[in-house]
């Protein structure tokens, strides 16, 4: 077992996470596989044309006036450097302490405590916020994603490198402090929808995650417009559905 934080203390290279932490595998109905390295799950080739499917989690944070805080990832990230996206993006892991493996009753249910704890965990990595500032009873599950896709703009049309998730899809709202991990983030900016909807224009010069770009397609309008009751309530949760976009 992995004493709780080894994978991210902050002294280790975007390389030595890839080849040390293990994600979880699953298969297309999200039931659990096993475990491999971030290595061997995000390469794409002949062997693994689409890597290995596994869970990762989608983090929406909201500040007080509804804004949500975007990042956009360090050039020295291995999979899609650079490029901007939602308030934090990761993987729950296998082998942790309080365990990141939530089963299926947990998920079934919506209360998700592991993919809760990756993100509580992966927030203080990636942003530096503390971990009393988001309780796990602060964050909506609200459904999950399965998608696939290469990196081509880094990588070129054969790229080695890709993300195959079931992406858990995870609102908060709260009031946090930010001093972010340039190993993890190049910038973080709070934004209002409107500014999105600026920023995402294709003249905008602004590269954008394959999984946030779907996410802000087909579902976030109408869940940020109703933001009290998709917080507040289960009008926008889908427990039973994968929304699968490949």
């Amino acid at each position: 077992m992995a004493a709780e934080g080894m994978a991210w203390n902050g002294s280790a290279s975007q390389e030595d996470f890839m080849k040390r932490d293990e994600v979880i595998l699953v298969d297309e109905q999200d039931r659990m596989t096993g475990s491999d390295s971030k290595h061997k799950a995000h390469t794409f080739n002949s062997e693994q044309p689409r890597g290995l499917l596994h869970r990762a989690f989608s983090v929406f944070l909201f500040d007080d006036d509804n804004q949500l805080l975007l990042q956009r990832r360090a050039n020295s990230k291995i999979t899609f450097p650079g490029v901007w996206t939602n308030t934090c993006c990761s993987h729950q892991l296998h082998g942790y302490e309080p365990s990141e493996i939530d089963s299926d009753a947990e998920v079934s249910s919506g209360f998700v405590p592991g993919a809760k704890r990756a993100a509580v965990r992966k927030l203080g990595h990636e942003l530096g916020i503390p971990k009393g500032q988001l309780p796990m009873e602060a964050f909506k599950y609200l459904t999950r994603l399965h998608y696939c896709a290469a990196d081509t703009d880094t990588y070129g049309p054969n790229a080695e490198w890709g993300e195959h998730e079931i992406d858990y899809i995870l609102f908060v709202k709260a009031r946090v402090s930010l001093e972010p991990n340039m190993d993890e983030v190049e910038e973080a900016r709070y934004v209002t929808e409107v500014e999105l909807q600026q920023m995402m224009k294709p003249d905008s010069g602004l590269k954008w995650s394959p999984w946030f770009r779907i996410i802000a397609e087909r579902f976030l309008h109408r869940w940020w417009q109703d933001l009290g009751q998709t917080i507040g309530s289960d009008d926008h949760v889908d427990l039973a559905r994968i929304h699968k976009v490949l």
